[in-house]
C-alpha cells in the first residue's frame, strides 16, 4: 500500500509443554522456566520464558544450562547464543533485555536428541530461584529420561487440524499452489501493520493468532516488516528481527503459514541487508513448512529486467542456499501490479510465485486483466497485499464492496491465495480493528471499515 509506505522436513506433531523447574518462588527472584513446545522423536523445540519476579526493572540478563550427551542446538531465536561444550549460555538480544517488574520475555531453540537443560541458572542463580545449582535442580526429575518427556498440551496451538497439519509442505503446481497432496490451496489471512509502526503488537501476540485461527479461519498471518522509515530494519534491525522472528515463531505454535515480508519500495538499494536477512531466516527457519519468503513488497515504477529482476535473483538464489523448497513470493513493479511485465521474462526457479496488490476502490477489471494475462503465461500469484478501499487505505473512509467481490471471486476461481491489510487499529478504511481492541484477540465487536468484509471473506 502507497500509504506510509515513505518449521519442514520435520513434522511438527504437537505443541506440547511441560515445566521441569517448578518451586514456590521467592518474592525477589528472576526466574527461568524451561517448557517443550514441540516434540518430533528425534528432537523438540524448546522455550525459557524469563520472569522477573523484582520489584523494578531488570535490563539484562543470562541463561545457562547443560544438555546431555547426543543433544545439541542447532538453532535459537530470541537471544544470543554461546556454546562450550555441553554448557550453553543464552544473553538477551538488544530489544528484550530490559523487563519490567512482573513481567517475562522468552527465548526458543531446536534441539536434536531428547536430553533436557539441567544445572540451570540465571545471572548465576538457579532458574527455579535461590542459589546456584552445582547439580541438577533437585525440583527436576529424580531419574533422567530416556525420551522426551510425556507431556500434555496447555493451549490450542497445533492439533491434527491446523492449516499446516492438513496442508503440509506447499509448492506451486503449474500456475497455482498446492499441498503435500497435490491438491491445490488456497490461503487466506491477515497482512500485519508495517511492524515498526504498529499501535500494538498484535501480530506479535500467539494468543490473538490461535484466535483468529478459530474463529476467523486465519490461515495465513503476513508479517510486514518495515525497510527504511523510521524505526524500521535498517535502522533497528534487532528489534525488527525481533518482532519478525516472534511472528514466525507463534505462526509454528499454532500451526498457521507465516509470510516474511522484506517491506520495501526501494530494496534494489538496500540488496546486501535482503541477502543477509534472508539468508540468515532461511539457514534457521528454513526447514519449517510454515514459511513462505517474499523479499520485495512493492517495488515503485522502476524496470523489471535491469533492476527488479536481479535483486529477486540474487535474493532467490541466498535463499535457496539453505532452503531448498518454501515458497518465494516476488514483488513486481508499480506498487507490485505489473505481473504481467514480470510474465514475460520471468526469474528461474522453482516454487516461485508472484504477487499482486489491488485496492478496489482504485483497480477494477483492468487490474484482474494483467493477472489473467500472467496466469495464462504460466505464472502463479499470490495477493499479499489488498483492501476493500483506495489505494492510499481508504483515507476518506470509503469502502467499494461490490468491486472488492469482485476481486474476491476472481482469486477463489483461480485458487490465488491472499493476506488482507491490515490487523491495526485506526481511522482508515484498511484498519481492521477499533479503539479498544486488546492485543489478545476476542475482536468479536472490535470490527471496523472494511474488517466485517474480511472477516466474511476469510470464513
Amino acid at each position: 500500500m502507497r500509504r506510509f509506505k515513505i518449521a519442514s522436513a520435520i513434522s511438527i506433531v504437537g505443541a506440547l509443554a511441560v515445566a521441569l523447574v517448578i518451586t514456590a518462588l521467592p518474592a525477589s527472584a528472576a526466574t527461568a522456566a524451561f517448557t517443550i513446545v514441540n516434540n518430533w522423536g528425534s528432537g523438540y523445540q524448546g522455550k525459557f520464558t524469563v520472569t522477573n519476579n523484582t520489584s523494578s526493572q531488570i535490563t539484562s540478563w543470562r541463561v545457562q544450562f547443560d544438555l546431555p550427551a547426543g543433544s545439541t542446538i542447532n538453532n535459537s531465536w530470541g537471544a544470543q547464543q554461546a556454546t562450550s561444550g555441553n554448557r550453553y549460555t543464552f544473553t538477551n538480544a538488544a530489544w528484550n533485555g530490559a523487563v519490567g517488574a512482573g513481567a517475562s520475555t522468552s527465548f526458543e531453540f531446536i534441539v536434536n536428541g531428547s536430553g533436557t537443560p539441567t544445572a540451570c541458572t540465571i545471572d548465576g542463580a538457579s532458574c527455579a530461584g535461590g542459589s546456584a545449582p552445582t547439580t541438577a535442580p533437585t525440583t527436576a526429575p529424580t531419574t533422567a529420561p530416556t525420551t522426551a518427556p510425556t507431556v500434555t498440551p496447555t493451549t490450542s496451538a497445533p492439533t491434527g487440524n491446523t492449516p499446516v497439519a492438513r496442508n503440509g509442505q506447499l509448492r506451486v503446481c503449474g500456475a497455482a499452489m498446492c499441498n503435500q497432496s497435490g491438491a491445490r490451496v488456497q490461503l487466506r489471512g491477515i497482512s500485519s501493520m508495517w511492524l515498526n509502526w504498529e499501535t500494538q503488537p498484535y501480530a506479535e501476540n500467539l494468543q490473538a493468532l490461535t484466535w483468529m485461527r478459530d474463529n476467523w479461519n486465519l490461515q495465513v498471518i503476513r508479517a510486514a516488516m518495515g525497510v527504511e522509515p523510521e524505526g524500521a530494519y535498517l535502522s533497528n534491525p534487532a528489534k525488527a528481527r525481533g518482532q519478525v522472528e516472534q511472528i514466525i515463531n507463534n505462526a509454528v505454535t499454532a500451526g498457521v503459514y507465516v509470510i516474511v515480508d522484506w517491506h520495501d519500495h526501494a530494496a534494489e538499494n538496500h540488496r546486501a541487508q535482503s541477502v543477509a536477512f534472508f539468508s540468515d531466516l532461511a539457514r534457521r527457519y528454513g526447514h519449517l513448512p510454515n514459511v513462505i519468503w517474499e523479499p520485495y513488497n512493492e517495488p515503485l515504477q522502476v524496470s523489471w529486467t535491469s533492476v527488479i529482476k536481479p535483486y529477486h535473483e540474487a535474493v532467490v538464489s541466498a535463499i535457496r542456499a539453505a532452503d531448498p523448497d518454501n515458497i518465494i513470493v516476488l514483488g513486481n513493479p508499480t506498487w507490485s501490479q505489473d505481473v504481467d511485465v514480470a510474465a514475460q521474462s520471468p526469474v528461474s526457479g522453482t516454487n516461485l510465485m508472484y504477487t499482486l496488490h489491488f485496492y478496489s476502490c482504485t483497480h477494477g477489471a483492468a487490474l484482474r486483466a494483467k493477472g489473467d494475462a500472467a496466469i495464462r503465461a504460466g505464472l502463479a500469484l499470490f495477493v499479499t497485499e489488498w483492501g476493500a478501499s483506495h489505494a492510499d487505505g481508504g483515507l476518506d473512509g470509503r469502502i467499494c464492496q461490490p468491486e472488492a467481490q469482485a476481486w474476491i471471486d476472481w482469486m477463489r476461481t483461480n485458487s490465488i491465495s491472499w493476506t488482507a491489510w491490515k490487523l491495526d487499529v485506526g481511522t482508515d478504511t484498511t484498519n481492521l480493528l477499533s479503539p479498544g481492541a486488546p492485543v489478545t484477540g476476542g475482536w468479536t465487536n472490535y470490527l471496523r471499515g472494511h474488517g466485517p468484509f474480511v472477516v466474511q471473506n476469510l470464513r
